[in-house]
């Protein structure tokens, strides 16, 4: 069972990026999405990070809510 909280500080280390405001600030300004790309087909990800995040959006599990706000944030 996973006990973890689901937020964005988790959902970045669990992509196993820098999960502080800092980083996940700066991550957010320099990686931004066209309306015409997935989140998991960013082209900035590791195979291990999109297959997280297809298989947690294909679930719609716990992190598909984190995931469609961080998906949100990347497209302002």
């Amino acid at each position: 069972m996973d006990t973890n909280l689901h937020n964005l500080i988790n959902l970045f280390a669990q992509l196993g990026l820098d999960n502080s405001k800092a980083g996940i600030d700066s991550f957010i300004a320099e990686h931004q999405l066209a309306s015409a790309i997935h989140i998991n087909e960013a082209p900035f990800w590791t195979k291990g990070q999109a297959s997280f995040l297809t298989e947690s959006l294909a679930e719609d599990g716990d992190w598909s809510e984190v995931i469609d706000q961080f998906d949100a944030l990347l497209r302002n």
